[in-house]
């Protein structure tokens, strides 16, 4: 039982790995490799072996990253005419001795990290046109010379090997060599006859980092035919074997030599005494906690142009870099320790560039940098030196240098004395970036700065311009001063105008919301302008006082605007006119919805448009059609996009059409609106059924045309109805004069008697009798204080009065609706005569504005009892009143039958 169970098991492994090995040939067959430029790359791909249906011509082949056992010459039959094969990251564990017979031309080998442990007789016999060979991360021993045929051998890589001997051979091999890479083995130490296989060998560089090194036999690199660059990082060397090394080292080639990170802690003054006699040039001591340099320590490096003492702790002496005469360039970034001594630097007469990042040391002082008369380049960049204040004689020690760049980025400086430059007038580039100046520029501290190019002030705490901040610096070209706090730039003249050389200018995020027109006049030459995070909004809006501000007409030039996040959600139409030249244009993250339609018709050159995170939701060709003509990439992405044919027709088309490069065209360009299409991509949008509605554009056309003249005459009717009604009376009547249809006009002696409240009695006087006196209308009015007949009761002359008078006129206000007198009488009496005589002889005058129901209940009158040429109201604006006068008498003049 136990035996079947045993079988049952083994079956059932065995069959798991084989279902396992059929999902990975699937994983591998379901992902080809990728072909270009005659170049196959199958890496990644989880293969057995090298796939056998690729093109025969191709150059290149990788195959990294896989799961081979091994690198078959049968399968490298078809593929000739290889160069470069790259197997690494695989489980190679042998190499057929027939490796290169089917491709006789490889030049590059690379079998990193793969499982080869030993190299037959001859493996390399073919590969005589080999230039690399990379056998890095193996378990290798080296025998038999594997080698001796690789003539032309460029590189040799055989590093992280387990090997305990750089012994390759024992036959004068490898000619052209010229890059040995035994770093990460395990050589403890270097025999005298461990490199007797390179005798001929002119070596460029050796690299023995991360070996245990603890003995240097004598002469042991003298049988290098000429070694030139010797790696040891990460090698245990004390100051003793540091001697011995430079010992073994003397009457070489060497040029150059790296002993980083070795933890030498001391150098005496005869420790690369053994160097005297070389023509060494490269120097690096870095990461080796150096605290004691012994005074002329360099003496014997005469020839040297690069030191590194990066990452060290040295205290700076005077006499540190005695002997340093060829110095060009000394990198003590993170390396000081307390004072620098005055005239430390004097010895490095051909210094060009120094570069002291990351230091603590009490200052700057007098003669600090005395003798550096050839520096070119100097960083102090985030050093803590008492640099708080930068007077004129902060840099007076480099007054006859030829600097040209200093960068005091991070240094802490709060204020700039006047002419703190002024002792370095060759300089070409100033950065000042990353500090806590604060303060008004009054120009005054670039004073002496004759040649500057480049002037980096951004990220300081707050920097207020005056119109003469660079008055002194006409040369600048680039000027940077994103987020200084320069939120007002709205003086005249401008601060920049003096800069008529200048091509860059960042004035970003600086929350500017007030500029004037001529901001950037006279910036002919300016290529590049960045305004992005500021408060420009109102600057664009047609409700701004005085109009839009068009502040960038005079920059025929420019080649990239950023515009970003401002909050736009206006551009004028012609903001952009004259910028021919624009490349770049960066709008994204504002709130523009609708674009004029010429806005872009100056912009058929540009390359590069953002329009994203916006409120887009059209893009028609009117706006957009000369900005995308030569465009290279289009950001429009994150806006509302209204997917209606007179929308997003055109786009749709363009975006499956166009060359151009547009990034998440298949994910981000997303229909907002109709809700049909919410949701879904605008390139699947489908214009084919826009193009149907072609025939009924012309009945669009009119109908919109016929609605928009209807509305208009409503709201002229409306609004000046009243003018018009006027002037077409006035001109009526004194053409034809008025019509009168009374037969009895002689009847009656007055042309209208006038009910009102005792309150109301001023205005009637005041309107009434200058309407009377006016000859053109030969008006009579029955007034009760005038007219009333004396001797007789107020009863009887209000009822003789209304008989005389061939209309009554109502003046109905509050005050009316309250008058005992009128309302029980007067208009009582009013209507009853006009009710006998059937007369329409009431005219209603307003001079509140009475509601119906008011109206009816006090005097028992509706509005709809009368015509609607009897029914005035007086008007509020004064420019009406002789309308109102026109139409008074017209109803008085009308018919009353």
């Amino acid at each position: 039982a136990d035996k079947m169970m045993g079988s049952a098991i083994l079956w059932w492994s065995s069959l798991s790995v084989r279902l396992v090995s059929v999902c990975l040939l699937s994983a591998s067959v379901g992902k080809p490799c990728q072909i270009r430029n005659e170049m196959a790359d199958c890496s990644h791909l989880k293969l057995t072996q090298i796939p056998s249906d690729l093109p025969n011509n191709i150059t290149g082949l990788d195959i990294s990253h896989n799961q081979l056992r091994q690198l078959g010459p049968a399968n490298l039959t078809m593929y000739s005419q290889l160069v470069y094969l790259n197997a690494g990251y695989n489980s190679i564990s042998k190499l057929q001795p027939e490796l290169c017979q089917n491709v006789p031309l490889l030049q590059i080998l690379k079998l990193e990290h793969n499982e080869l442990y030993k190299l037959p007789d001859r493996v390399f016999a073919s590969c005589t046109k080999l230039t690399e060979l990379n056998l890095g991360y193996n378990r290798i021993d080296i025998k038999d010379d594997p080698f001796k045929t690789l003539e032309n051998l460029n590189i040799l890589d055989l590093s992280h090997n387990f090997l305990k001997s750089a012994n390759l051979g024992s036959q004068q091999q490898l000619e052209n060599l010229r890059e040995l890479v035994l770093d990460s083995n395990q050589i403890t130490e270097l025999k005298k006859e461990d490199f007797s296989f390179l005798s001929n060998t002119s070596l460029n560089s050796l690299d023995l980092s991360s070996n245990p090194l603890k003995e240097f036999h004598t002469g042991c690199l003298h049988a290098i035919g000429n070694l030139f660059g010797l790696i040891l990082n990460d090698v245990e060397l004390d100051e003793n074997r540091t001697k011995k090394l430079c010992t073994e080292l003397s009457n070489t080639a060497i040029q150059n030599l790296s002993l980083s990170h070795v933890k030498l802690s001391y150098l005496g003054k005869s420790t690369f005494q053994g160097l005297q006699g070389t023509n060494l040039t490269v120097l690096n001591l870095s990461q080796n906690s150096l605290s004691v340099i012994e005074d002329d320590s360099f003496q014997w490096l005469s020839s040297l142009q690069y030191l590194n003492l990066k990452h060290n702790n040295i205290h700076v002496s005077s006499r540190l870099f005695y002997g340093l005469s060829s110095l060009k360039h000394l990198n003590l970034i993170s390396s000081l320790n307390g004072k620098i001594e005055d005239f430390s630097f004097q010895w490095l007469y051909q210094l060009e560039y120094l570069i002291m990042d990351n230091n603590n040391f009490p200052g700057i002082t007098a003669n600090m940098f005395t003798g550096l008369n050839n520096l070119k380049y100097l960083s102090l960049c985030n050093c803590n030196i008492n640099l708080q204040r930068i007077t004129n004689k902060t840099f007076s020690s480099l007054a006859n240098s030829s600097l040209q760049v200093l960068n005091l980025t991070k240094t802490r400086i709060s204020t700039l004395e006047s002419g703190a430059f002024s002792s370095l007038g060759h300089l070409k580039i100033l950065d000042l970036g990353l500090n806590d100046i604060n303060q008004e520029l009054t120009g005054h501290e670039f004073k002496g700065l004759d040649n500057i190019l480049d002037i980096y002030l951004s990220y300081n705490k707050n920097l207020t311009l005056r119109s003469e901040s660079f008055i002194f610096v006409p040369s600048l070209r680039k000027l940077m001063l994103r987020k200084v706090g320069c939120s007002n730039l709205a003086l005249s003249p401008s601060p920049f105008h003096p800069l008529q050389n200048l091509t860059v200018l960042d004035i970003s995020n600086n929350n500017i919301a007030n500029i004037k027109e001529d901001l950037f006049d006279g910036l002919h030459k300016l290529d590049i302008l960045n305004l992005q995070h500021n408060n420009l909004a109102r600057l664009w809006k047609h409700a701004n006082p005085g109009g839009p501000v068009l502040f960038l007409k005079d920059l025929p030039n420019l080649h990239i605007l950023n515009l970003k996040s401002n909050g736009l959600d206006e551009i004028p139409v012609q903001v952009f006119k004259g910028l021919f030249q624009l490349k770049n244009l960066d709008l994204g993250s504002n709130n523009l919805n609708l674009l004029p339609a010429t806005l872009f018709d100056d912009q058929a050159s540009l390359n590069s448009l953002n329009l994203q995170k916006n409120l887009i939701t059209a893009v028609e060709e009117k706006v957009f059609g000369p900005a995308f003509k030569n465009l290279r990439i289009l950001e429009m992405d994150s806006n509302p996009f209204d997917c209606t044919c007179e929308s997003i027709a055109w786009f749709a088309d363009w975006l499956n059409g166009t060359q151009t490069y547009v990034p998440g065209m298949t994910s981000q360009y997303v229909c907002n609106t109709p809700p049909k299409y919410h949701g879904s991509l605008v390139v699947h949008f489908d214009s084919s059924a826009c193009k149907d509605s072609a025939p009924f554009k012309l009945l669009f056309v009119i109908s919109t045309t016929i609605v928009t003249l209807v509305i208009f005459t409503v709201l002229t009717i409306h609004f000046e109805g009243w003018r018009i009604a006027f002037y077409w009376n006035i001109s009526v009547n004194r053409l034809l004069g008025f019509k009168e249809l009374d037969r009895q006009q002689e009847e009656f002696d007055y042309d209208a008697y006038v009910i009102h409240a005792k309150q109301d009695r001023n205005w009637v006087s005041n309107n009434f009798i200058s309407l009377e006196k006016d000859n053109h209308f030969q008006i009579r009015f029955c007034l009760e204080e005038r007219d009333f007949e004396a001797g007789i009761s107020e009863f009887e002359a209000t009822v003789n009065s209304i008989k005389m008078s061939r209309k009554i006129i109502f003046v109905v206000t509050e005050h009316l609706l309250q008058d005992p007198w009128c309302k029980n009488f007067k208009v009582y009496h009013a209507l009853q005569q006009a009710i006998e005589q059937s007369r329409d002889s009431i005219i209603l005058i307003f001079l509140h504005d009475i509601q119906d129901y008011k109206l009816y209940h006090a005097l028992h009158l509706r509005r709809g009892m009368f015509r609607s040429r009897c029914i005035l109201n007086w008007p509020a604006q004064k420019e009406r009143v002789s309308a109102f006068h026109q139409q008074l008498v017209m109803a008085l003049k009308s018919n009353s039958k």
